[in-house]
């Protein structure tokens, strides 16, 4: 039976603060997620390279030199505890044992540096990508694409893995041609519809996979959605008003993850990953300034607010005048870790909350929408909704209302551009039907692609 979040976990902002939970998470080893510390989540990849039967011995020993060189700094700077995730690349997914293998490589040696240094606690998180997609594609629920990412989650998952985490896309086809357009009703129709009813199906199944295999059925998160319209927002691409809008309304759809039985921490990636908290009062990994190696970013401190854990995205094992740029990373975590708790144990939490916020909070409408208050503000109305299609629509309407009433109040810097947009959005959410049976129907009727077929969602 799934979870159903009615009300929030938290009473007020205040109380939200980083390295501290309201349901912590405990690993096999003891680590405690949550508990009173920010931990470092070093996230690396391969630098580019071909995957193959034939490449596979190289690919692993890419995989052993990251860890090596990442677990000996975080010994040197005396880390307590870090974490490794590694986001599996398409061709290890395919081939599920491939992907097994790169965790067995990381797991073992993770192990073998916590056993050798009895102060450093290391967990490891295992992402296989989500291959469900292309003209190969049977059914998002069973065949070829569904059957691998499974045999990839149950192998990482028997090979030592922590914690259990994807990055899903039910619905982004859709998604991918509302964004072009800043279609808000499509938008609503990937996200609210398509997008939580995938969540449901797969979250059930690695929740499964984690019991199993004794791992954690971490979480998720909108890279795909959100994290995409917040690049084009970059870019002035599309406003970022309405990227900001899109980020609140995916957070209804990564929290049913949670409503599945996954736990925490959810994906790094995921920045709407503070409403989940919020509401449901798991821990979340968050990425800021240190992901600049991936990508650039207008939240970089205001997203370490309410973290429990801190991660740089992605980066590639290439060499810098510093190190390999794995190693580099960690050491830029480490240190961050060590302002996050240093100030929690001075009495400053609160303190270096405000200054992470208020850096970032005017400047754009995708911090604005992450400051803890306007969080709690507008989670209560969230939850207060019934289902994911009214939640999500809701989403949509608090959302904007707050960012009007923001710029109206001469708290957040908008162009002209997006401020109008705001009035556009709401507009178009005026023409979504309440009733979600009629609103599914016309959508499906008018979106069915080669790319978007509603049979292979069971719809």
């Amino acid at each position: 039976m799934r979870k159903e979040f009615t009300e929030l976990a938290y009473k007020s902002a205040d109380e939200l603060i980083f390295g501290k939970a309201k349901h912590p998470v405990t690993c096999k080893n003891g680590l405690v997620i949550g508990g009173g510390e920010v931990i470092p989540e070093l996230n690396m990849t391969l630098p580019r390279m071909s995957i193959s039967e034939d490449t596979m011995p190289r690919v692993l020993n890419q995989y052993t030199e990251m860890m090596t060189g990442a677990c000996e700094r975080a010994v040197e700077l005396e880390a307590p505890a870090v974490c490794f995730e590694i986001e599996l690349l398409p061709p290890c997914t395919w081939e599920p044992q491939w992907g097994i293998d790169v965790s067995k490589v990381v797991v073992d040696i993770a192990k073998e540096y916590e056993a050798k240094n009895s102060g450093l606690k290391t967990i490891v998180r295992i992402t296989p990508v989500d291959i469900r997609e292309g003209r190969g594609l049977e059914h998002m629920y069973h065949g070829e694409h569904w059957d691998n990412v499974m045999k990839t989650f149950r192998g990482a998952g028997k090979a030592g893995a922590d914690l259990l985490a994807i990055e899903s896309i039910g619905g982004k086809h859709v998604h991918d041609d509302a964004l072009m357009m800043c279609d808000l009703p499509k938008i609503l129709f990937a996200l609210g519809v398509v997008g939580c009813k995938d969540m449901g199906i797969l979250w059930e199944e690695i929740t499964k996979i984690a019991k199993e295999t004794g791992s954690i059925s971490a979480g998720d998160t909108a890279c795909g959605f959100a994290n995409t319209a917040m690049v084009l927002g970059n870019r002035n691409l599309i406003p970022r008003t309405f990227a900001a809008v899109d980020r609140v309304m995916c957070a209804v759809r990564t929290m049913v993850a949670i409503e599945a039985g996954a736990i925490g921490p959810d994906k790094d990636c995921g920045y709407e990953g503070v409403y989940l908290k919020a509401i449901t009062g798991t821990p979340i990994s968050m990425e800021g300034r240190t992901s600049a190696c991936a990508h650039s970013a207008t939240v970089g401190n205001i997203v370490g607010a309410m973290c429990d854990m801190w991660s740089n995205e992605s980066v590639e094992n290439t060499r810098l005048l510093g190190g390999m740029a794995p190693t580099v990373s960690m050491e830029q975590l480490i240190y961050d870790a060590r302002l996050f708790n240093t100030a929690t144990k001075l009495g400053k939490a609160d303190v270096f909350k405000q200054i992470s916020v208020e850096s970032d909070v005017a400047l754009d409408p995708h911090a604005y929408i992450l400051d803890p208050k306007v969080v709690i503000e507008l989670s209560k109305k969230i939850v207060a909704a019934k289902g994911h299609f009214q939640r999500t629509k809701v989403a949509a309407a608090v959302t904007i209302e707050a960012l009007k009433k923001a710029y109206g109040d001469k708290k957040l810097n908008l162009t002209s551009r997006d401020a109008a947009y705001l009035d556009i959005m709401e507009q178009q959410l005026a023409t979504v039907p309440d009733d979600e049976e009629k609103f599914t129907a016309e959508m499906i009727k008018n979106n069915t692609t080669a790319a978007f077929v509603p049979a292979q969602y069971d719809m």
